[in-house]
């Protein structure tokens, strides 16, 4: 990758020079283009609503994104959105200056769903279930009223397989957040392209190219939340076993109904046998 300024998006302007930082990039920007051509994110001509939320991992979606974009790799219209939901103390000014500098097309919508979450949930009770509907179905509205024909998240690997094991410790059910999805409606898709990209790595790339980093005040300073418990549980086997999580995820990808138990996906009356299969030259037989 070239970086004369007038070869980079100004989002990488100032970026480090030190051969662990542009490891560090080009991974992250390989992990992204493969979650986009595998699972058939890309749509000739589209507009994508690029979500931020000021944190971590929203700021690298939006500079890898806006890296392919310049390359010629990734052939949509990006619209940055940031909703501001009227925390307390949210930094209003911080992204609309940022992206202003940075010269991204961006839209900042105000809508007081704090309030709301404050009112409907019982004290002692976390926030975000219904915090994550009210943001949801706003950042659709704006989609549509901007002519947009994806909302894109910023959801990386590590999201993904938490929401693997809250699932299936609470929820009873293998299901996780998919790389994309239509909505409910049915006339949005809505795509995940950090969902090969470890935390980790979003975590060094923003810290290190600067961004201004605004902390989630809603969600994250509640104690004893379920993904903060599953989280320590896969720090936990990741610091026994280094490399865990990744197979974890990997494991996501490789599924085979017919070694699950579930008859909606795989027919299991419909089993037949046939004649016994002959033992291969080892003298094993195939056992399947």
């Amino acid at each position: 990758m070239l970086d004369d300024l007038d070869d980079i998006h100004p989002l990488f302007h100032g970026a480090p020079k030190s051969t662990e930082f542009k490891k560090l990039r080009k991974r992250i920007v390989q992990n992204v283009r493969e979650a986009i051509e595998q699972y058939g994110m890309i749509e000739r001509d589209a507009r994508w609503l690029v979500c931020l939320s000021g944190g971590k991992d929203s700021y690298t979606l939006l500079a890898v994104l806006y890296e392919l974009k310049w390359r010629g790799l990734l052939p949509v219209d990006l619209l940055a959105c940031n909703l501001d939901q009227g925390q307390p103390g949210f930094p209003a000014t911080v992204l609309p200056e940022f992206l202003s500098k940075m010269g991204v097309p961006h839209r900042i919508e105000y809508q007081d769903t704090y309030s709301i979450v404050v009112d409907k949930v019982p004290a002692g009770r976390t926030y975000c279930a219904l915090c994550s509907r009210l943001r949801r179905g706003n950042l659709y509205r704006i989609a549509r009223e901007e002519g947009c024909s994806a909302v894109v998240l910023g959801h990386h690997r590590d999201d993904i397989l938490e929401t693997f094991f809250l699932n299936l410790f609470h929820g009873s059910r293998l299901a996780t957040m998919p790389p994309k999805l239509v909505n409910e409606d049915g006339d949005l898709f809505l795509y995940r392209p950090l969902a090969h990209v470890a935390e980790a790595d979003c975590e060094k790339f923003a810290r290190s190219m600067n961004y201004p980093i605004i902390p989630c005040d809603l969600c994250g300073s509640q104690d004893g939340l379920q993904r903060q418990q599953v989280k320590g549980i896969l720090d936990q086997w990741e610091k026994n076993a280094p490399g865990r999580r990744q197979k974890m995820f990997r494991a996501l990808m490789n599924t085979r109904p017919s070694h699950l138990l579930d008859p909606a996906i795989f027919d299991f009356q419909g089993l037949t046998i046939g004649p016994r299969k002959e033992a291969d030259k080892s003298g094993i037989p195939d056992l399947g």
